[in-house]
């Protein structure tokens, strides 16, 4: 009796498709999106600190008279003297001077290195021994922070010294004189006795330190 043939078992593809590993290479590639990642939250980051720094470095600023913010852009622009909106280490030690902030050269190299920036060749075939120069922007935010944290005092023994001419530690009837002919105040001779007695505790004819602190902090 002839026995009924098997049906044939359906082919597997072995050869085809069995141990085919998928082609990683055309794959995403995590650790590269990882790393894009990364660099966008670092700049996302320098950014808000950016935006942060601006707006404390404003705030500051508005807590200076208009008259002081004038002080600052007038020394900055009196001592750029080649006017390219940026000094040097001797500039910006005049200019910090003239404001009353008299700094050794450590003091001075120290700002340049912090808030400066390199100078640009001029002939780019010539060899370049770049310079450190502060920008308005950075001059005006450290004198800005310096003025701030300055003692009231300090100021105001500044303005004791215009008076005092000759540095003799007192302000007497010459020196208020001198002082209203140099504003233009047409005060009488009378008046400016009356101010000199006014303040003169001590009944020496003139207004020393101590006694100027007193008129000025009252």
């Amino acid at each position: 009796m002839a026995s009924a043939a098997h049906p044939a078992f359906p082919s597997r593809g072995y050869g085809t498709s069995l141990g085919k590993l998928a082609d990683r290479s055309t794959g995403p590639t995590f650790g590269a999106s990882s790393s894009q990642q990364h660099r966008e939250t670092q700049r996302s980051e320098r950014e808000r600190e950016r935006i942060e720094r601006e707006r404390m470095e404003k705030e500051e600023q508005n807590q200076l008279s208009e008259e002081q913010r004038e002080e600052i852009r007038e020394a900055f622009m009196l001592f750029d003297l080649d006017k390219d909106q940026k000094i040097d280490y001797h500039e910006l030690k005049v200019a910090m001077k003239a404001l009353g902030f008299d700094l050794p050269k450590a003091e001075i190299l120290s700002i340049l290195q912090t808030h400066g920036s390199p100078s640009e060749p001029v002939n780019p075939n010539t060899p370049h021994h770049p310079r450190l120069l502060l920008p308005f922007a950075q001059f005006q935010t450290v004198m800005t922070q310096r003025i701030l944290a300055r003692d009231p005092r300090d100021e105001i023994l500044r303005a004791f010294e215009l008076f005092d001419e000759g540095g003799k530690g007192k302000i007497n009837l010459n020196d208020l004189r001198r002082v209203a002919r140099e504003l233009g105040e047409g005060l009488e001779e009378e008046e400016l006795a009356a101010m000199i007695d006014e303040f003169d505790l001590d009944g020496d004819g003139a207004i020393n330190r101590e006694e100027f602190l007193g008129i000025c902090l009252q």
